[in-house]
């Protein structure tokens, strides 16, 4: 888990913190890729969309999934939908990448209202150990 200010730099110091916690945990480099990108397009979207102040991400395996959490301080009823893209945007299309690379993917209310969780999963997480299959 890691807290950053709701900035722009931070979703850059959020790639280095998932792709240093990839590389601890050995995961195959083509996973890590995408939590990498995963994590950039959720916190990106955290900073524009909830205008909090800051943003908490959370990274977990569980059996073999691998879960990444964005938790913002969104006020109101509106939640991240995934939306057609907008050949005349250069944005808006955050959540399509997401919903293509995630295994299954969602939007959990805090409690007491505080915000949202954004969650995304990848699988399979199996390590990379550089050799053939045995």
């Amino acid at each position: 888990m890691f807290r950053l200010p709701a900035v722009a730099a931070s979703v850059r110091a959020a790639r280095l913190h998932v792709r240093e916690r990839m590389t601890e945990w050995n995961l195959a480099p083509e996973v890590g890729d995408d939590a990498v990108l995963l994590v950039s397009e959720l916190v990106t979207n955290a900073i524009a969309h909830a205008f909090g102040d800051h943003v908490v991400c959370r990274l977990c395996v569980t059996g073999q999934r691998l879960r990444i959490e964005v938790e913002d301080q969104a006020r109101g009823d509106t939640v991240p939908a995934q939306r057609p893209p907008d050949l005349d945007r250069e944005s808006g299309r955050g959540l399509a990448l997401v919903d293509a690379l995630a295994r299954d993917w969602g939007v959990t209310p805090t409690g007491g209202g505080s915000g949202q969780i954004v969650w995304a999963e990848l699988a399979p997480v199996a390590p990379d150990f550089g050799g053939a299959d045995a």
